[in-house]
């Protein structure tokens, strides 16, 4: 069962992010705090989304957590999932599957015209995975991104 997260789910929604981190070898870069997390999906302005995977009896088994996006060249809003994660015991019985049919239905409902999300190089089983859903790489771009210092130097030379 796919359904919208609610407030009370922030504490599952944590713990799935720092699992997460581990799998992607990475558990140092994932701070943010159950109180952030609550602010970011159900302060006064709703930055960002969450859909929950439940096994039948209710046990969380995954989640989705997106934002809206936007293209200038389409004129139209899309979905970026931030971070899509099944727990490794729940695999392949379709929930992460179903979490990204459930961001297609927004998107189709909503008239957004994109569903994007990025994956790392190495994770093979999540590329096959996408690519079997009929995703494909969107080669010709390479991300970039300025956190921590570098971030910080460049927002001070505006100032």
């Amino acid at each position: 069962m796919i359904r919208t997260a609610t407030r009370a789910d922030v504490p599952v929604i944590h713990t799935l992010i720092r699992e997460l981190a581990d799998y992607e070898k990475a558990p140092d870069e994932a701070r943010a705090t159950p109180e952030q997390l609550s602010e970011a999906l159900f302060g006064e302005r709703p930055a960002a989304f969450a859909h929950i995977a439940e096994e039948d009896g209710g046990e969380v088994v995954g989640f989705a957590l997106w934002f809206l996006n936007f293209s200038t060249w389409r004129g139209v809003h899309g979905i970026y999932l931030e971070d899509l994660y099944v727990r490794p015991e729940a695999r392949g019985s379709g929930h992460g599957k179903a979490l990204l049919t459930e961001l297609a239905r927004i998107c189709v409902e909503r008239g957004y015209e994109r569903l994007e999300w990025s994956v790392l190089n190495w994770n093979r089983p999540s590329i096959d995975f996408y690519e079997a859903l009929g995703a494909r790489p969107q080669d010709e771009w390479t991300v970039y991104r300025l956190t921590d210092g570098a971030l910080a130097k460049l927002g001070r030379a505006g100032a």
